[in-house]
């Protein structure tokens, strides 16, 4: 079975840095260090993207994930996110201690980090290793005009070489994400290349099935075996294609309700041992909770009831899946 892995001295860094700079619980971020749970097993361990209960206060949104029945949260720290850059050695303590609270694992946290030179960035990172947050979405990249797509990965490629580097340092996995439509890593088969001049272990992908499935309708199974190896975290939706304002888009649907074969890609997942962290995202109406919104127009309870009808799904059709 497949993990990543981080060395003890790391660990005891990061629970003595935790009790000094934010005064948390020292034995939820020892458990935070444990081995991954989703592997072969019946059981996975779920986040739910926070994005989505940014309408409530990190009290508020972590005693309604842990009643859902969510193993934890993947944390917004990234601009109108629930946690802002500039705050973060302040807001981020105190939504892991929410959190912590009510037994919910600090494991998550989605940003915009790419560049090493940026000190906000650096601030981020250094702050959530300290709060034993192990994994982290790094920020998009795109393919600028003034440059040939070859000369654009290998710029990248060396970027993402230094931001490896940081990574160790503090302890922590950053996680490219594979976005539809005109991003880097789009297409799949981007991704090897940026990745190409640094170890896998400390920086690699966060596989979204959605994504993956608009951009390769047929050939999404060759594009997950090409990655597979590189896979660090990934994120559950789903979606069907459909006509809006005249046009045909991807119209994101709840889980199951889609295009995406559950059953198909759980049973790759087992096959290839990825062993790594689950983001649930929904993104479909929830009143505008799918967008992040601070004020809905859905009765929360609506919305609560939505996410636990894709938990649930996803949780079952894991279990169902050979």
């Amino acid at each position: 079975m497949r993990e990543d892995k981080k060395g003890v001295s790391r660990r005891n860094f990061t629970k003595k840095s935790a009790m000094a700079l934010a005064c948390l619980p020292l034995v939820r971020l020892e458990g935070s260090f444990l081995k991954p749970k989703i592997a072969t097993t019946d059981a996975i361990e779920v986040h739910l993207f926070s994005k989505h209960l940014q309408f409530l206060n990190y009290n508020e949104m972590s005693a309604a994930a842990a009643e859902i029945g969510f193993n934890g949260l993947d944390l917004t720290v990234r601009p109108k996110g629930h946690i802002l850059p500039e705050k973060v050695s302040e807001n981020l303590p105190a939504a892991v201690e929410a959190m912590q609270k009510v037994g919910l694992s600090p494991k998550m946290m989605t940003t915009n980090v790419w560049d090493i030179t940026d000190d906000r960035q650096q601030e981020v990172l250094k702050t959530a290793s300290t709060l034993g947050i192990e994994y982290y979405r790094t920020g998009w990249l795109s393919y600028p005009e003034d440059k040939s797509i070859d000369e654009s990965l290998l710029q990248y490629a060396t970027e993402a070489k230094n931001l490896e580097i940081l990574n160790k340092e503090l302890g922590i996995i950053g996680c490219y994400q594979n976005h539809a439509g005109n991003h880097v890593g789009a297409p799949i088969w981007d991704l090897p290349t940026i990745f190409s001049k640094t170890n896998g272990e400390f920086l690699g992908c966060q596989y979204d099935i959605r994504h993956a499935v608009v951009e390769g309708a047929k050939s999404w199974e060759l594009d997950l075996r090409r990655i597979q190896s590189y896979i660090k975290s990934i994120v559950i939706k789903d979606f069907k294609w459909g006509k809006k304002d005249g046009l045909w888009q991807p119209i994101n649907t709840p889980l199951g309700e889609g295009m995406v074969d559950f059953n198909r890609y759980f049973s790759l997942l087992k096959k290839y041992k990825i062993n790594v962290p689950i983001s649930l995202h929904l993104e479909y109406d929830l009143g505008g909770a799918e967008h992040g919104a601070t004020k809905i127009t859905m009765d929360k309870k609506e919305v609560f009831a939505k996410m636990k009808k894709d938990l649930t799904f996803l949780q079952e059709a894991w279990k169902k899946a050979e």
